[in-house]
């Protein structure tokens, strides 16, 4: 049976060919078309569809509006569809399971590259996450030794589909006194300074977009840029990052695998490697290049992932060293922490 899709943007021309691009793929069939929220409430009522597209600014009420009041009574798949001026981020706290950004040229061939490199992947991934997994009730840490010193440790943390909420868990239960902490979620290029500074504000750990020269220190974690690859190197006994431009590594700019494996060279058992919720195996190779440096690995576990990719291919292949629910895994950080010397 085909997903069923509702395709809601105010852009005529816009609609009509993401409706026509995404009908080519014999999985998916468009069951309706909205110009506005109004409209899609009735297609959502008449249709039923699987997931939903989504565009942000619409005449007589955003799309963010829209998510809060459809979420809590009708909850389903949403993908957000945004160009680049628009935070986006509000997806996160009102309950859409991905997003991606509208295409800045709307030519026919550069719209149906878009479409089925990056939207049809997006629409299925969504259709097959299991709803009523997707939201848990997360577990406050409090570690024994919130006070402890971590003395030239390294926390890093690689995700994909369903991270932005993961790392959130996982971060917003971070004292101050945890080491630096350098992190990938796939995101397009302008997202991640949105979502860093979005961290930084409801956590108590110093959240940013990293630069090329950026210190890793304890109570600061540092994202990659959307658009760039970042390594941990080490000088003089102290951690910065290496931010650059470069090809694809494991399908993404920047790339868990790429970070993973300059934090092996870099930190070696003095890290602490974690690969949470994506789909994929970005990150798995780099993560079991860490454990055969001799770092602790955490593998967020299938019950709790919104896809179960990244980490399943990483705990296949030996890079995992221990598998767990994203409610545990601060605790289990600090654990691990405490037992190295």
């Amino acid at each position: 049976m085909a997903i069923k899709v509702l395709v809601v943007d105010d852009s005529l021309v816009f609609r009509r060919m993401l409706s026509e691009f995404l009908d080519e793929d014999p999985d998916i069939e468009v069951v309706a078309m909205a110009a506005d929220p109004y409209q899609a409430r009735d297609m959502i009522i008449r249709f039923n569809p699987d997931v939903m597209t989504l565009d942000i600014e619409m005449p007589r009420m955003n799309g963010i509006d829209f998510m809060k009041k459809l979420i809590p009574q009708h909850p389903m798949k949403v993908i957000m569809i945004s160009s680049m001026e628009h935070k986006v981020l509000d997806y996160i706290e009102y309950g859409a399971v991905d997003y991606v950004q509208k295409p800045h040229d709307m030519d026919s061939e550069e719209m149906r590259k878009w479409v089925f490199s990056e939207l049809i992947t997006k629409v299925k991934t969504a259709y097959n996450i299991k709803y009523s997994e997707k939201k848990k009730q997360q577990i406050a840490v409090t570690p024994n030794n919130i006070n402890r010193q971590y003395h030239n440790k390294i926390v890093a943390i690689g995700a994909s589909t369903g991270g932005t909420e993961a790392i959130l868990a996982v971060i917003k239960n971070f004292y101050p006194n945890i080491p630096g902490t350098v992190i990938v979620q796939h995101m397009p290029p302008g997202f991640t300074k949105m979502y860093a500074e979005r961290l930084d504000k409801e956590c108590r750990v110093h959240v940013k977009e990293a630069e090329d020269g950026d210190a890793v220190e304890t109570g600061k974690v540092l994202i990659a840029p959307g658009d760039k690859h970042m390594e941990l190197v080490r000088e003089n006994g102290r951690y910065f990052v290496r931010c650059y431009e470069g090809e694809k590594v494991s399908g993404h700019c920047p790339s868990v695998d790429v970070l993973f494996k300059s934090v092996a060279q870099a930190a070696a058992s003095d890290a602490v490697g974690v690969i949470l919720t994506g789909m994929g195996s970005d990150g798995a190779r780099g993560l079991l290049a860490m454990r055969k440096k001799g770092a602790h690995t955490i593998g967020q576990d299938e019950r709790s992932c919104v896809v179960y990719g990244m980490p399943k291919v990483a705990y296949d292949i030996g890079a995992v060293q221990y598998q767990e629910p994203l409610e545990n895994v601060a605790s289990k950080i600090y654990n691990i922490l405490n037992t190295i010397p």
